[in-house]
This record gives C-alpha cells, sequence and structure tokens, in this order.
C-alpha cells in the first residue's frame, strides 16, 4: 500500500513538473527569465507568449531591452502588433532590426514607453488632446475619438495588465518626430 501512495505523489509531482513557461533562451536570460509568483505575466513575457507580436520580440531582442522591460517597472508599454510592423516599409524595418543600427530601434522602442502605469480611465481623464511625454524624451499626442483611444494617430487596440505595468496592443509603429 505505501508503494502505491509513494508511487502516486511521485507521478503527481512529474505531471506537475511537466508544465513550464518560456524557458530562459525565448526570453533571453536575466531579469526575463525570472519566474514570478504572481499570476499577472510581466511586459516581456506577455510579448513573448503573443503570436501577434513576434516582431516587437525580435527587436526588444536585437536593441537589449529584453532585460529593461521585464524590471519592476512600473511601465506603460505601447505595443504594435506584427501588422503595424508590416506597414513600416520593408527595406527600413530590415535596416532597423541589424546590430549595426541597435540604437536608433532603441530610440524607437523607448518612443512606445511610458514610465508609471497609466489605466485607460486615467489616460482618458488627464490626457486627452494633450501630449504625453514617452521615455525617448519626445512626446505623442494621447486623444479619444468616437469612444476609441488613440496615441500619435496609432489606434488602442485592447490592453493587458502585467505585473510590472500595463500593455496597450496598438496598429501602428510610433515613430519619433526627431
Amino acid at each position: 500500500m505505501k508503494k502505491i501512495i509513494v508511487l502516486a505523489f511521485v507521478l503527481s509531482i512529474l505531471g506537475f513538473c511537466k508544465e513550464k513557461g518560456p524557458s530562459s533562451k525565448e526570453l533571453g536570460g536575466g531579469m526575463a527569465s525570472i519566474q514570478q509568483e504572481t499570476e499577472l505575466k510581466n511586459i516581456v513575457q506577455i510579448a513573448v507568449g503573443s503570436k501577434d507580436h513576434t516582431t516587437l520580440v525580435e527587436a526588444l531582442k536585437v536593441a537589449g531591452l529584453v532585460d529593461s522591460l521585464a524590471n519592476p517597472g512600473p511601465f506603460t508599454v505601447f505595443a504594435p502588433t506584427n501588422s503595424a510592423f508590416e506597414q513600416v516599409p520593408k527595406e527600413k524595418l530590415q535596416a532597423l532590426l541589424k546590430p549595426e543600427n541597435k540604437k536608433q530601434l532603441e530610440t524607437i522602442l523607448y518612443h512606445h514607453v511610458f514610465v508609471g502605469v497609466l489605466k485607460k480611465d486615467y489616460l482618458i481623464e488627464n490626457f486627452n488632446g494633450k501630449e504625453m511625454i514617452m521615455f525617448d524624451g519626445t512626446s505623442e499626442k494621447f486623444e479619444v475619438k468616437n469612444h476609441e483611444l488613440y496615441l500619435g494617430g496609432a489606434k488602442i487596440l485592447a490592453d493587458v495588465a502585467a505585473s510590472n505595468g500595463i500593455v496597450y496592443i496598438i496598429d501602428k509603429v510610433l515613430l519619433p518626430k526627431n
């Protein structure tokens, strides 16, 4: 009888151990690979887990920003979808993803980040019609049009809470004005 109980216990542990999140290799190591005790995923884990953000994840890796956005934050990230990246001319996007253009890519990605958590209601009440200063130091105008939210002309499609902030899914890549 003891053998059956021990065997059942071992099998239940083995079954539990089969479920796992993204590997540290997928996340790039560092802070991004740390498993959290919270149910919410961090911003990087959300992007890695989304089939609609593979280009963004690739860009974050090339720019070396995976660990930065896995840190405690808090951050508000406006995450362009793969479709948004497809609107960027193919040659320009391919050039940006080359290691020699890391600094330029970093600036563009920082232009999608606001330090602090900006929940939807707060955005609407405090930023409608106003310029927001993004992490790269340049601004984008936030607007509400026909009950839909826009930042710099990019439509906000959805929002996802993260353990280190919030992610707004957008339909356009935001380019700094300078």
